[in-house]
């Protein structure tokens, strides 16, 4: 018997609101906003806006937004920090690198190795990032109030670290 277990009862709320559902929808909608502010943005090329706008630049592509270096990365590196498998990160810096964002260039302390790094575009297509995050992050403190972005913002940094 379960007999005390919520499924028993055919209670599941517990899948739609509990904390890691409800990031992870914050996280999406975050995201989109921010696809959205970019695709709008006079700065970015009209090719990269075009597929911002068109929902062809998506979550999977921010990742090498957000954590490729200025100095450039290794692909190892960033797939580490994306939390993705080397093969899928190599498939999304290709297509970055047909988009005209990132290049693959000689490591300088590793003949053997490569480096990703931003091209000018891609330096363009990082400060609409910037700007971008922090418009979304300007509505999120004005939906919830700037005490509670500030306790969100605190309680995510204490958890993710």
């Amino acid at each position: 018997m379960n007999e005390g277990l919520p499924l028993a009862a055919g209670d599941d709320r517990w899948r739609s609101g509990h904390l890691g559902r409800l990031m992870g929808l914050a996280l999406r909608r975050f995201d989109e906003r921010v696809l959205d502010l970019m695709a709008r943005d006079a700065a970015v090329p009209l090719a990269l806006s075009n597929l911002a706008a068109r929902a062809q630049v998506g979550a999977a592509h921010i990742h090498i937004t957000r954590h490729l270096a200025l100095k450039g990365s290794r692909l190892t590196e960033l797939a580490r920090q994306a939390g993705m498998s080397k093969q899928a990160m190599g498939d999304l810096v290709t297509q970055c690198e047909a988009w005209g964002l990132v290049l693959r260039e000689p490591d300088p302390l590793d003949a053997r190795a490569r480096r990703i790094v931003f091209t000018e575009t891609g330096l363009l297509w990082l400060e609409a990032f910037r700007q971008a995050v922090a418009q979304a992050e300007t509505e999120f403190r004005a939906q919830v109030g700037a005490e509670v972005a500030t306790v969100v913002a605190l309680g995510l940094e204490a958890y993710g670290t």
